[in-house]
């Protein structure tokens, strides 16, 4: 027993002299505050580290450097309608507001802010194109996009672009300045111009009209590659039984699972949006909404995560409202595909997803003879 207790005593005395040690409390002190810090935020931070490492392509930054080494050669002259400013510095990710889909992440870099002002719109219509799209915008303004009074209210069509990323950035850059001087239709925002950015390109979408044109009446989001008909929609808009407030039509989408295969284009991973089912929601392809709801969507967007599907986002963002897309009067109207042109079916519809932008200018110039379409 006294051999024991003689054992007991010396680890005792060794403990002693080992906590008198600096070096020892030190690295118990230190191990005592990383147990703290790992027990509250290990959830979190092992979360967005495998978010990052397992689906990078879906982190994009939020700014990127100047468009070019002179940033003189990023402005242009202002006038009336147009305003140029240089890009700004990068931004760490830390610096994000809330998360990536939240639009005032974002900064504007080319813009018409005053093209509201000049005649209060009725309707606004908010083509999301890639930058070197300019077939496309170049279709829409001999077509649908042409006319700045339809059935009587005026009608305002501009084109919303992220930035590019390519070998000659510069130079796509400096055309893209010389189209707008001309136009004064573009609006081009600091983010990357990607297909898995469409959310972020749909909010920042929301966020102008909120800023730059809240005394609109009515706006949609409207793809570059649609057949649209303006007077239907104009007429459509014109009937007193169609809301003012809250209103978001188009093609509805109902309890649609949401993909996770991989293999898909339209994948989003669990992390991104837990549930099995998106919220009901209105086609991308083009859905029409009542100006109030842009502020509302953007406040609503604080508390809905970034996830890829643009389309869907908008109607979690509904969700979070408490509100829902409605059927449009005639859902006959909104159309996605069709297998060859008639002209009487054009004349009747809203919508129609087109394969090319000569196609649009085809149809559009044989829609518009003067014969009877039917």
């Amino acid at each position: 027993m006294q051999e024991g207790r003689s054992g007991v005593d010396g680890l005792k005395r060794q403990l002693k002299r080992s906590w008198l040690n600096p070096c020892f409390r030190y690295l118990l002190l230190f191990c005592l505050v990383l147990l703290v810090f790992c027990s509250s935020n290990s959830l979190s931070w092992w979360s967005s580290f495998s978010l990052k490492d397992r689906y990078p392509k879906f982190i994009n930054p939020v700014h990127r450097p100047p468009l070019s080494r002179d940033r003189s050669k990023d402005r242009v002259q202002l006038n009336e309608t147009t305003e140029q400013t240089t890009l700004p510095p990068t931004v760490p990710p830390k610096a994000l507001q809330f998360h990536l889909a939240y639009p005032r992440n974002y900064h504007f870099v080319m813009d018409n802010k005053e093209v509201c002002k000049t005649k209060t719109p009725f309707l606004v219509l908010m083509v999301p194109v890639a930058p070197k799209n300019v077939a496309a915008r170049d279709a829409i303004r001999q077509t649908w996009g042409n006319s700045s009074e339809v059935q009587g209210d005026v009608v305002l069509t501009l084109f919303m672009l992220g930035l590019y990323r390519g070998a000659d950035v510069d130079a796509l850059q400096e055309k893209l300045q010389q189209e707008n001087r001309l136009h004064h239709d573009l609006i081009q925002s600091d983010f990357l111009d990607t297909y898995l950015n469409l959310t972020i390109k749909t909010m920042v979408i929301m966020d102008w009209l909120a800023t730059r044109c809240p005394e609109a009446a009515y706006a949609m989001k409207v793809d570059s590659d649609m057949f649209l008909n303006i007077d239907n929609l104009v007429m459509m808009l014109q009937k007193p039984d169609i809301p003012k407030l809250n209103y978001l039509t188009g093609m509805l989408m109902w309890n649609r699972p949401v993909i996770r295969s991989k293999n898909s284009k339209w994948y989003v991973p669990v992390e991104m949006y837990p549930e099995p089912l998106y919220p009901t929601y209105t086609l991308g392809m083009g859905y029409v909404f009542s100006n109030d709801l842009p502020e509302k969507i953007v406040e609503a967007s604080k508390s809905i995560n970034y996830f890829n599907i643009e389309d869907a986002y908008v109607g979690a963002c509904m969700k979070k409202l408490g509100l829902s897309p409605q059927s449009p009067p005639d859902p006959s109207k909104f159309k996605a595909y069709n297998t060859k042109f008639n002209r009487c079916e054009f004349s009747k519809i809203i919508t129609y997803i087109l394969g090319s932008p000569k196609q649009l200018v085809d149809y559009w110039n044989d829609l518009k003879r003067p014969e009877p379409p039917c």
